[in-house]
């Protein structure tokens, strides 16, 4: 992929990547991640697709945002997108970039046509009315531990992105490799923000009036984002499809590429 440089119109700047050709397909990435764990499955759709990855503010490459929360990310890739003139797009979010893919699609500023949410959440956190997330103590207990080990809590946390499936030793070398080693550390700051944010979201007030369709791709396996979640979210999205991946954890696209790729270019 090609990387290019955004500056955004109130200082910084936007790193993101290019591949293919076509109608735009726009991948956010995940909470502490970068533009580089999309490397392997963007080349499978940039066959089809004009393929579009940034580093989400204050990972990767990309300077922090001015607000660490989803309207304010939202805010600098809208006016990235808006600069590209690129038209009606699909967006593809993976866990934290399937909720700013929400949160941009209610917004209404861009022409987005369809949603592809992989391993996604309304709401992160459990809840006496939502059963389907992470206890509200175990991602405080985490924020507190990217204060004092920045990077072991990082290691940890991608680390059970693949808990319980069976890919062999090889594969998750060659998946660290490429989308964990070749890629900066996020900005702490920025990741102990939005880590606080994720523990406190809550957008199934804004499902039902996301009026396009929608794919939530989810791994059996999750134990991030908890599968039911993800049924649920397809359930309370109007225009929503369940499409679950038996035998994967959080990243169904990390775990079998191929398949994923195969299920967003029918969707898409």
């Amino acid at each position: 992929m090609k990387e290019r440089q955004f500056q955004r119109p109130g200082g910084g700047s936007l790193t993101w990547y290019e591949a293919g050709h076509g109608r735009p397909l726009i991948l956010l990435h995940g909470w502490a991640m970068s533009a580089a764990a999309f490397q392997e499955i963007a080349g499978l759709l940039a066959e089809n697709y004009r393929v579009l990855v940034p580093d989400l503010p204050g990972h990767g490459r990309s300077s922090p945002a001015g607000r660490n929360d989803l309207a304010g990310l939202s805010d600098v890739l809208t006016d990235w997108l808006s600069s590209l003139a690129a038209g009606p797009c699909s967006l593809v979010g993976w866990s934290l970039g399937g909720m700013l893919s929400l949160q941009i699609a209610s917004d209404g500023k861009l022409p987005v046509e369809r949603l592809s949410l992989i391993g996604s959440t309304p709401k992160f956190t459990a809840g006496d009315d939502w059963s389907f997330g992470l206890p509200v103590a175990q991602v405080r207990a985490m924020a507190r531990n990217l204060k004092r080990q920045f990077e072991a809590t990082l290691a940890e946390f991608f680390s059970l992105t693949f808990a319980g499936e069976s890919l062999s030793i090889d594969r998750l070398r060659m998946i660290r490799n490429f989308a964990v080693r070749a890629s900066c550390l996020p900005d702490q700051d920025v990741a102990f923000e939005l880590l606080n944010v994720l523990a406190e979201q809550d957008q199934r007030d804004i499902l039902s009036k996301i009026q396009i369709p929608a794919m939530v791709l989810h791994g059996e396996l999750d134990r991030i984002s908890p599968v039911g979640a993800g049924r649920a979210m397809a359930a309370m999205l109007p225009l929503g499809e369940y499409v679950p991946f038996a035998g994967v954890g959080h990243a169904p696209f990390l775990s079998k590429p191929h398949d994923v790729a195969v299920r967003l270019l029918e969707f898409c």
